[in-house]
């Protein structure tokens, strides 16, 4: 029933509670089948803010000081609360490592288990209990100590025993998305680990196989097109299929295509430093994350011939750019999607160049809201007018709304140039104007090449530019306002050269790149900002923007971003990364 999915976002539901409570009367202690190692990795920078005081959840940071996590009030915010009944914090702690993140870790999961154990409070969702148990397993040894068994092993392996027990239960309930995957492995895992649960692990495996089968498309994608998720789904199933494996058995045929669909697909969304495409919500996932899952799995995907989840790669030398060259996400699983068609990000060897702003969703509603808009993204937009729309009933607010209908593209990865041409038809319901955008990247990966083209190409199209046109001119404005933005990483240095007619970008490995342009438009070099997860506030940037409006109906903007000829085609690149 849809009314009685326990998301981890909403809370439990009445039937939650009960089961949570009914499966906490009997529990037993199980021993371990196997020994589960800590495969989820965390960022050691959270880690520091979690041993400051710093809680940082659900788009929300709290300055706790020496309040410990669970005496904090969170003024009822879901999101806050499902992040820290998460557990996630739990990998953090351990990567960060120390005697005090130790302490934390154990204080706090001393602390949940006196305040919820029992089955009481909000995190008793399917998904949050999978995510949960995942994380006492894999830190279950830094957690408890090496040495002989104790009172706070005997307490976890209870809980473990309990959490399975409900999942066993309740994974059935957990919606689509990411929330089925992290109570069906958790429920699967925790089966193949725990003495006495076997029987538990063949059903979560025959559901874990038919959300593959529902979720994970041919070319290894999710309707949410969010790069992050799709790495903590290819998370999941690695983890799940390394439990098979530690147990003794056979990996299923159906995880093991799916595991090799998603990491074919996320070689297309890596970067040349290893991070993700940021894009439709997701960042740039965790330093090591895909490396490590794909290491685990054994698998070395092959480069993808075409489009990966909508979208394109061109890799030439050590650049890499990625570009979304297909419609956004609709109805539900455009919830967190960004209207991002024909945005790219750019990449030189461990250097982000171009950037799309990222996700606001870590920053409080009105970041969110205004991280989705086509100026966050680095595409061209109209003035005051993004490609897809967010929408303003009740029944669609929060929900892409009158975005492209058609994207069509040409990709060619032959030898050579790797080229691109895309355009979508996101404009031309209220404009007429079509935007097509063609990126040529050099054979040795020193020049990008882009033009940008906006176009009323039917007759139907050319009497909606006219009608528009007629419209701006009444109120005194000559032809459609249009901003093509190339958003820059913060480590970027940039400054305006030539007298305005280009913008020197100087990258912290010391490569120097040159950005110009050849039309009627105006260049200009303007604040900006960069939203990443694992930084607890937005962090000033710059942009470039190209502005001017539209008279004709074909308006054409050309433009090069190029090394710099004395910048050599390899340089010892020793300066430490900033702190993500």
């Amino acid at each position: 029933m849809a009314g009685d999915q326990g998301q981890s976002g909403t809370g439990p539901t009445l039937r939650d509670r009960l089961t949570a409570r009914a499966t906490g009367w009997r529990v037993a202690k199980p021993s371990f089948t196997l020994t589960t190692e800590p495969r989820s990795i965390g960022n050691p920078t959270r880690g520091r803010e979690l041993c400051a005081g710093r809680y940082h959840f659900g788009g929300h940071v709290v300055e706790a000081g020496q309040t410990g996590l669970w005496a904090v009030e969170t003024g009822g915010d879901a999101a806050f609360e499902a992040g820290r009944q998460g557990f996630g914090w739990m990998d953090d702690l351990a990567a960060l490592g120390s005697a005090s993140a130790q302490a934390r870790a154990r204080a706090w999961t001393e602390g949940w288990l006196d305040l919820y154990g029992r089955g009481a409070g909000p995190g008793w969702t399917a998904p949050l209990a999978g995510r949960r148990l995942i994380r006492w397993l894999h830190h279950r040894r830094w957690l408890t100590g090496e040495s002989s068994p104790g009172k706070a092993e005997d307490r976890l392996s209870r809980a473990l025993d309990h959490h399975t027990r409900f999942l066993a239960r309740r994974a059935v309930t957990a919606g689509t998305g990411l929330g089925r995957f992290e109570a069906l492995c958790g429920l699967a895992i925790g089966g193949l680990t725990l003495s006495g649960h076997d029987t538990r692990a063949e059903p979560a495996l025959r559901a874990l196989e038919l959300a593959c089968r529902d979720t994970i498309g041919i070319d290894g994608g999710i309707v949410s097109r969010n790069p992050e998720e799709l790495l903590a789904i290819f998370e999941l199933l690695v983890w799940t299929d390394r439990a098979l494996s530690d147990r003794g058995r056979l990996t299923r045929p159906e995880l093991q295509a799916a595991m090799e669909r998603l990491a074919q697909s996320l070689r297309t969304l890596r970067h040349a430093d290893g991070g993700l495409a940021r894009f439709h919500g997701g960042g740039r996932g965790t330093t090591g994350g895909l490396e490590g899952a794909l290491a685990l799995a054994d698998i070395r995907p092959a480069p993808v011939e075409g489009l990966a989840m909508g979208f394109a790669r061109l890799a030439r030398g050590r650049t890499s750019v990625i570009i979304d060259a297909a419609p956004p996400p609709t109805g539900p699983a455009s919830r967190d999607a960004h209207a991002a068609t024909l945005a790219f990000e750019m990449t030189s060897g461990r250097r982000p160049v171009i950037v799309n702003c990222g996700s606001g969703e870590g920053f409080g509603a009105e970041w969110a809201r205004a991280a989705r808009a086509t100026a966050s993204q680095s595409t061209l937009g109209l003035d005051g007018v993004s490609s897809a729309r967010l929408g303003t009933e009740a029944r669609t607010r929060d929900l892409l709304v009158e975005g492209p209908r058609e994207v069509l593209n040409d990709l060619d990865l032959s030898p050579g140039p790797a080229s691109l041409v895309a355009g979508h038809d996101g404009y031309a319901q209220n404009h007429g104007l079509i935007h097509v955008r063609r990126l040529d990247l050099g054979v040795d990966g020193r020049a990008l090449a882009g033009e940008d083209v906006l176009t009323a190409e039917g007759d139907a199209d050319k009497r909606r530019f006219a009608r528009a046109l007629e419209r701006l001119a009444k109120s005194g404005s000559p032809g459609i306002a249009y901003t093509i933005r190339f958003h820059l990483h913060p480590d970027v240095d940039a400054r305006l050269d030539l007298g305005g007619r280009a913008v020197s970008l100087t990258l912290r490995s010391g490569e120097i790149w040159i950005f110009r342009q050849s039309s009627a438009a105006r260049m200009s070099l303007d604040p900006s900002v960069y939203l990443e997860k694992t930084r607890a506030t937005p962090v000033a940037s710059l942009q470039i923007v190209l502005s001017g409006r539209a008279t004709t109906p074909v308006t054409a903007v050309k433009w090069n971003l190029a090394k710099a000829q004395d910048t050599p085609d390899h340089l010892r690149d020793l300066h430490p990364d900033a702190a993500d």
